[in-house]
């Protein structure tokens, strides 16, 4: 069932991001100077003497969009409006009451929600005692808040509470029953992300545009569809560094870097009808990097069919293996955002694969694929010795990894350990997933007949 949303609304630059990262604690959403950096609705799960809803980060309402969004922002605002109750009012508490105040404070007498009044800024207590008198807007007296300063929060938060609606033991609040599996969603500009956002959450929940660039923030979204919940995870989409227009596009891309790190598995979109490019290896390398398990996802496939009607997902990854060969394992799908196609499909996969990740092997499989892997191809010799592994052991999952006691570490380069991962999955139950390979140095005596000593652990 839906739960309970509190939305921060006002007009431009008043602060809302600011004041959203103060009360979530931590810095999700963009903070900037200039007006219009947030265009999206950010979500995120907040809990506040045991009650647990979400608080949204919304645009600024009239803002003037530098790409021309303007009315798909505004958009956003209203599902945000119509979605909460409470909503947050915010006022610039240095400036006064000007004009946009009073258009905002008019949609949302609209709405019918409960409203809250804040006024940001109040940095001092100086500023505190000469607080402009925002009465006129028709909500009583304005909170002082500074989100910066830590000002005022308690008994915002108090606020908050007291206009939250009765608890109805019905619904459940975010991520209730367990952490959820969490998905990022990652790939270049314009390669049709926030498209299949859409389609996978059968709603309007995030801006589509042709214009690139359009996301700027990273959106966890909880997802519920049938049995399945999950935390889906939109991202800006990535281009080359030396291309980026200003920090807002570069706190956009780190963000999507530590939605790779903070995620279970990614999706990582290309345009099947477009070239591979240093972008997309680039993402493919962070992925790698972090040992996620990754589904490639291939979008415009119907593109793809009307040009080339006798192509199939496996042409495709003999070309993918070329250009992107440290994924060659990963699972391919294809699918079409704008048409719907295979996009539930597309999320059941990855969820797949995060299982997967999460599997264990018994002792006895793991060294008997380990000899066999050595006696097919043995590690290179150093001083006249070759590298042994005498002994291993799963030490982790989610990545799956692997404790291998070895004669000598250095001897065991990156191409002999990619050999042996791509040995492992073929052998265990990790076919389509990257391995961790830890290695420590030992002696066959050490090891012995039945493995290391008991609660040994990893140096």
């Amino acid at each position: 069932m839906p739960y309970d949303s509190v939305a921060l609304v006002g007009r431009p630059n008043v602060g809302k991001s600011t004041l959203f990262n103060a009360l979530a604690g931590s810095r999700i959403a963009i903070e900037a100077d200039s007006p219009g950096a947030t265009r999206d609705r950010v979500l995120f799960p907040i809990s506040l003497e045991g009650r647990t809803f979400d608080l949204v980060d919304t645009g600024g309402i009239g803002v003037s969009d530098s790409q021309r969004l303007e009315r798909l922002v505004e958009r956003q605002i209203a599902l945000a409006i119509e979605a909460a109750n409470p909503l947050l009012f915010l006022v610039d508490g240095r400036d006064g009451i000007v004009p946009y105040d009073y258009e905002v404070a008019a949609i949302l007498r609209r709405s019918g929600k409960k409203v809250v009044l804040a006024a940001t800024k109040i940095d001092t207590q100086r500023l505190e005692d000469g607080l402009p008198d925002y009465r006129p807007l028709g909500f009583g007296a304005a909170l002082p808040v500074s989100a910066k300063q830590n000002r005022g929060l308690h008994d915002l938060k108090r606020a908050i509470l007291a206009a939250l609606p009765p608890e109805d033991p019905g619904k459940s609040g975010p991520g209730e029953g367990g952490e959820l599996p969490r998905i990022a969603l990652v790939g270049r500009r314009n390669v049709g992300k926030s498209t299949l956002v859409n389609r996978i959450c059968r709603a309007e929940r995030v801006i589509v545009s042709e214009v690139p660039g359009t996301t700027r923030d990273s959106l966890d979204i909880t997802v519920r569809n049938g049995g399945e919940a999950f935390i889906l995870i939109d991202t800006a989409g990535l281009r080359k560094r030396g291309q980026m227009d200003d920090s807002l596009e570069f706190f956009g891309q780190m963000r999507t870097e530590r939605a790779i790190r903070r995620a279970d598995a990614a999706i990582l979109m290309l345009d099947a009808t477009d070239e591979i490019g240093k972008v997309d290896k680039r993402v493919s390398a962070l992925i790698l990097a972090r040992h996620k398990p990754c589904l490639i996802a291939l979008n415009k496939w119907d593109l793809v069919r009307q040009s080339n009607p006798g192509l199939t997902p496996g042409d495709f990854s003999r070309y993918l293996g070329d250009r992107l060969p440290g994924m060659h394992f990963c699972r391919l799908a294809a699918l079409s955002a704008r048409e719907g196609e295979n996009a539930d499909e597309v999320v059941a996969s990855t969820l797949e694969l995060i299982r997967q990740g999460a599997g264990r092997t018994g002792t006895a499989a793991l060294n008997a694929a380990l000899a066999e892997a050595q006696k097919k191809r043995a590690a290179r010799p150093k001083g006249g010795k070759p590298g042994r592994i005498y002994y291993g052991t799963q030490v982790g999952v989610s990545p799956p990894t692997f404790l291998l006691f070895v004669n000598n570490p250095a001897q065991f380069d990156e191409g002999y350990l990619r050999y042996l991962g791509n040995q492992l999955r073929r052998k265990l139950a990790y076919p389509e997933i990257p391995l961790r390979i830890l290695l420590e140095a030992s002696s066959e005596k050490e090891i012995g007949r039945y493995g290391p000593p008991a609660n040994r652990q990893p140096k």
